[in-house]
Parts: structure tokens; C-alpha cells; sequence
């Protein structure tokens, strides 16, 4: 049990560009939940959405952001745990389901109508405690680096869930839109899981980081048309595609790079609505997905990949007090892989 009352925290005070990282009090666990001491935390643009307030249903001020955190339990709350004091756990966006409702009994919990989510409804990890529902929170792996694994908390969940639902086969085309903290993890994903990797991007370092991560051909969008060059490479289209990016062309150029009866999912969330040819999806067949994170058992999958040395994710390290100095990198879209908060 830890002694101390208060710890530092990047709270959203207000919507806006500024966190203030001040001391809070320490939060106390309540019935199935842990007090947990960070270790690191990965910071994701949708931890951005929220300070912004972006979204239509928005999370309420004052918050801690962050789910990505990585640490050691210190404390229980009352009643029994599947976690001990001393184990490493993480939060998720997933902080939590109601356990009952038609979506949880079918293994499809992430749309559960009273979900809470880390750091966005519940108090998250840019601090140097936080809370997790012990029912809920993953198991980290044994030996496992907490800058390195933290962002398999969200990225990695997010596009292993949706490269399952694109239903690509091994051998098959998918495409990855998108090379940024997502992107880039998707892509050793989708070569670990046998897939055959196209990676669509606007920035050739992003694009040289993919091929070296496993994608076998790279299409630059600003300098070509996605989908001639994509629909020449796989002579027909590509069987999956998962689209990270959030700009809305990427939504729109994923249509065209699809194969007929091919399956596109949408991870990235760009302001705006999505045009949507509809002669084009009736007479290709296509399917076009929304793919919200990972159950617990996506979790445990996407861990397991990252334990066996299927999967890294590229991050760099930095500290709590530069997460408004993140945030403006986010924004002009200069970062390479994953920015962490090491603790």
C-alpha cells in the first residue's frame, strides 16, 4: 500500500490545446479495481480528441487523459481480485462493461452502452497513479519493456481487432492507410498474421519505415493516385483494407484501392462525414466496417503477438511535463511511431 495522498497529473481542465500537470489527490480503488503505479504511459491522438473535446460525446472536465498506461499494483480495492499486489497490469481503453447486455454475453463488449473508457470517462494514465477495473485490465507480459509495450494498449489492439474483422487471409492483399502510431504497428501485425502488406501513406520516411517492418510495396498518395496503383500491384484491388489515417481522403481513396467482395475497416476518425459512392459498394460488393478497439480477448491476443517478438512498436520516450509539447508535434503530424511517457 502505497503512503502517499498526491500525486502529478496532465489534467484537462477545460477543452482546449493546454493540459496542466499539477498535483491531484491520489485517487482510492473502490470494489474490483487496483491502484496501479505508472511505469510508463503511451500517448494516442484520440488522447488529444479528448483535451479537444472534439467528439460528439464528449468526456467531462476536469480528466486525466491517457489509456495506455503500463505499472505495478500497489494496492486492492475491497473484495476478490484476479490480480495481486506486485503484478503489472495496464488500463485500455476498454476501462470497463456492464458484464450483462446482449454485447458483453456475445463476446462483443466494446459496445457496451455503459462502458467506461480510460482516461476519456474515467480518470486515465497521464499521471503517476491510476485506477483500473481489475476484471478488465491487461496482463502485462513477463519482461516486458513499459515504454515499448504501452502503446499495444490501444494501437496495437485497435489495428489487430480490425485487421481480424477485414477477414484477409494469409497470402492475401491488405492494405494499411495510414503509417503513423497506428499504421506502423498494423503492419507488422498484418505480416506476422501471413498477410500480403501494401502500405499508403503522404510522407516517404513513413513509407520507408513500413517496407522495413514488412510491407512489400508502398504507395505514396500525394504523388499518386492510391487506387491506380494499388488496383495495377494486386491486378484487382486489395482483399482487406484498414484505413488509420485521419485525413477524410483516406477514406474515400480506400473505395477505390478495394477489391470486388473486399472489406475496408475504419480505425482513424477524422472530423466530417465519409462520401460514400454507393453504386460503387453495391456493384463491387463491398463491405465497409467500423472497428472500435479490442475485447479482452483481443487484448490477450495482441500481447501475446508483441511477447513472441512478432511485434514492436517503434516509440520514443519523454516525460510527463512534455505532453503539451507532444500534443503540438500530434497536431503537425510529426511524429514517428508512438510518443510514451516514461514515469
Amino acid at each position: 500500500m502505497t503512503t502517499a495522498t498526491s500525486m502529478r497529473a496532465a489534467v484537462v481542465k477545460e477543452f482546449g490545446p493546454k493540459l496542466h500537470v499539477e498535483d491531484v489527490a491520489l485517487p482510492t480503488p473502490g470494489p474490483f479495481q487496483a491502484l496501479v503505479k505508472l511505469h510508463a504511459s503511451g500517448i494516442c491522438h484520440t488522447d488529444l480528441h479528448a483535451a479537444e473535446g472534439d467528439w460528439p460525446v464528449k468526456p467531462a472536465p476536469p480528466f486525466v487523459p491517457g489509456h495506455e498506461g503500463v505499472g505495478e499494483v500497489v494496492e486492492l480495492g475491497p473484495g476478490e481480485h484476479p490480480v495481486q499486489v506486485g503484478d503489472m497490469v495496464g488500463n485500455a481503453w476498454l476501462w470497463s462493461s456492464c458484464g450483462e447486455c446482449e454485447f458483453c454475453r456475445t463476446g462483443r463488449e466494446t459496445y457496451c452502452a455503459k462502458a467506461e473508457y480510460g482516461g476519456y470517462t474515467v480518470d486515465g494514465s497521464f499521471g503517476q497513479y491510476m485506477l483500473v477495473d481489475t476484471r478488465y485490465a491487461p496482463r502485462i507480459p513477463d519482461g516486458a519493456d513499459p515504454v515499448e509495450v504501452a502503446p499495444i494498449l490501444c494501437a496495437g489492439v485497435t489495428v489487430y481487432k480490425a485487421l481480424k474483422v477485414t477477414e484477409t487471409k494469409p497470402g492475401q492483399f491488405v492494405v494499411i492507410s495510414g503509417i503513423g502510431g497506428l499504421g506502423h504497428v498494423a503492419v507488422q501485425y498484418a505480416a506476422a498474421m501471413g498477410m500480403r502488406v501494401i502500405a499508403v501513406d503522404i510522407a516517404d520516411d513513413k513509407l520507408e519505415l513500413a517496407k522495413k517492418l514488412g510491407a512489400e510495396f508502398a504507395v505514396n498518395a500525394k504523388e499518386q493516385d492510391p487506387a491506380e496503383a494499388v488496383q495495377a500491384y494486386t491486378e484487382g484491388g486489395s482483399h482487406g483494407i484498414v484505413v488509420t489515417a485521419v485525413h477524410p481522403a483516406a477514406f474515400g481513396q480506400a473505395i477505390g484501392m478495394c477489391r470486388s467482395g473486399g472489406t475496408i475497416v475504419f480505425n482513424g476518425l477524422p472530423p466530417g462525414d465519409f462520401p460514400a459512392p454507393i453504386f460503387d459498394i453495391v456493384l463491387r460488393g463491398i463491405t465497409i466496417r467500423g472497428s472500435l478497439v479490442g475485447t479482452r480477448q483481443d487484448m490477450a491476443e495482441a500481447l501475446d503477438f508483441y511477447a513472441r517478438g512478432k511485434v514492436a512498436p517503434h516509440v520514443t520516450a519523454c516525460e510527463l511535463d512534455d505532453v503539451n509539447d507532444v500534443f503540438e508535434h500530434m497536431r503537425q503530424g510529426k511524429i514517428d511511431g508512438r510518443m510514451a511517457i516514461k514515469y
